[in-house]
């Protein structure tokens, strides 16, 4: 039973069933919102389709790719196409060794045949035979007085069909091996000076690990973003990114050597340092507010805002304050500030303010000065781009100004806090990368290719010659022809074949 199984799991059929399978078993992963690429859209499905959604959600269909049942499919693939080629290349080696079969008894059952009496001693004709099939693997037999010639060609096909499938479980290995071992991450990080160190999760906004990474022994290797511009063309459509980025790499990291590096970091031309590489993903505004209070201590806050506009780059953010020296926490939960709202890098003007192009050629911000509880102190996470609304729904949290502000313009409150509105930096959202088995997907694309080509262009044919010699001194050459493969072209080749061996020279 075990011999049955295993042969049954191991052959071609199995495999290309289970190939079928994996591809159908992918499918909800591509038309479902997936938990590893975006929790919220996920949340929307629940509540679009609440009678739906917790029959999905139990077979495993929000996270497929994670699913038991797909890592049992794709394990299967992998054991089915293993078991399949690895005894196919064995064999193909050893018919590499092997000398080409002998020649057939009867060589008018061949495709293509022909025979003639050539005017030659059996010595000659031979030797014709031998240098017309210079090239091909060929194999001289003697059975009495008859010679035979065994000749095959086109053995690189069988190579590249193999080649394909050995190289296409290289690169499923690959991608388990960037599954289990690599990582990725993506960080915000400010213009003007603004870093970031690999040491750790912690300083990622958002971080997917491998299988078989627990966020800790990172790379330390340190990245500064000394300055970024971004260009538009009169249609507000991006013609170009740049970051001028500053870098150390872990070892000068550990070794405490304050030398850094530079990078110009553009869109699809990353940072590469310590098998790591550093993707520039997009851009936005953090807008810069100072706060004085009543007692004449400042504070001043720079934050990203998101945008909600890509064409346009209109944002929405939240700045968020404690107020300073207040040791009584009831007081300081009733006083804390929050500054919302839009942020649009071109006005629109107006009262209600929209951008219409998004370089910084005339900034505003319309902004709500909220004040009371923020819910920094409950112990639950809240987004850095908003305020907790359960804190505005419950009164805690009130609007007390509103204004629209331009850079260099102030509001102030009714307890005499003055916010002002200082200017606009540049943020850049970076993604870190590590892949370790990027190499080995690479080269096994690559002998993929390759060795597609070669079964695709390599034709596999045969050809056998029997040389008999006649009293009278000449000799019966009798030659077959078999094509291993069913392209068309072999009838050709044997005709030239034919011609060169069985008719006569010119004198």
């Amino acid at each position: 039973m075990l011999r049955n199984g295993w042969r049954g799991l191991t052959s071609m059929r199995t495999a290309l069933v289970l190939l079928f399978l994996l591809a159908l078993a992918a499918l909800p992963g591509a038309l479902l919102p997936q938990r590893s690429l975006n929790q919220q859209l996920v949340d929307q499905y629940f509540t679009d389709y609440p009678w739906l959604a917790p029959t999905l959600d139990r077979l495993g269909f929000f996270d497929v790719f994670a699913a038991p049942w797909f890592a049992a499919i794709y394990l299967l693939l992998m054991v089915s196409l293993i078991g399949c080629v690895l005894p196919r290349t064995v064999e193909h080696f050893g018919a590499i060794r092997a000398e080409p079969v002998v020649t057939p008894r009867n060589l008018v059952r061949m495709p293509h045949h022909a025979s003639a009496t050539l005017d030659v001693g059996i010595d000659e004709a031979g030797e014709r035979v031998r240098s017309r099939l210079r090239g091909w693997r060929r194999a001289e037999r003697t059975d009495g007085e008859t010679r035979t010639v065994s000749a095959e060609k086109g053995y690189l096909r069988e190579a590249g069909n193999l080649l394909f499938h050995l190289s296409l479980i290289g690169l499923l290995i690959g991608f388990a091996a960037g599954k289990l071992f690599g990582y990725e991450g993506q960080v915000i990080v400010m213009s003007g000076g603004g870093q970031f160190c690999n040491t750790g999760i912690l300083g990622y906004d958002t971080f997917r690990a491998g299988l078989r990474v627990d966020g800790t022994n990172l790379s330390p290797f340190c990245v500064r973003l000394d300055d970024f511009e971004a260009d538009f063309d009169p249609t507000g459509q991006p013609a170009g990114f740049r970051g001028d980025l500053s870098y150390q790499s872990a070892e000068d990291v550990e070794a405490g050597v304050d030398r850094w590096e530079h990078h110009q970091l553009e869109v699809n031309h990353p940072l590469r340092v310590d098998g790591h590489r550093v993707y520039l993903l997009g851009h936005g505004y953090a807008p810069r507010f100072t706060v004085t209070f009543p007692d004449g201590q400042q504070r001043t806050g720079e934050i990203q805002w998101r945008p909600v506009d890509q064409a346009t780059l209109l944002s929405e953010g939240a700045t968020k304050f404690e107020p300073p020296g207040v040791t009584d926490d009831e007081q300081r939960r009733a006083s804390q500030l929050a500054i919302t709202g839009l942020f649009a890098p071109t006005t629109s003007g107006g009262d209600i303010v929209t951008s219409v192009f998004p370089d910084l050629l005339a900034p505003e911000a319309a902004v709500d000065v909220l004040r009371g509880d923020l819910g920094l102190d409950d112990g639950r996470g809240q987004s850095i781009f908003q305020v907790d609304q359960r804190m505005i729904e419950s009164g805690a949290l009130t609007r007390v100004a509103r204004a629209n502000l331009v850079p260099g313009e102030s509001l102030t409150l009714d307890d005499g806090t003055v916010v002002h509105f200082d200017g606009v930096q540049n943020w850049a959202y970076l993604q870190v990368s590590r892949d370790p088995g990027q190499v080995a997907v690479l080269v096994f694309a690559v002998l993929l290719m390759a060795g597609l080509g070669l079964s695709l262009t390599i034709r596999r044919r045969r050809f056998w010659a029997r040389l008999t010699p006649t009293e009278d001194g000449r000799t019966v050459v009798e030659i077959g022809g078999l094509a291993r493969t069913d392209r068309a072209g072999y009838g050709e080749e044997f005709d030239r074949l034919r011609t060169d061996l069985l008719e006569p020279e010119d004198t």
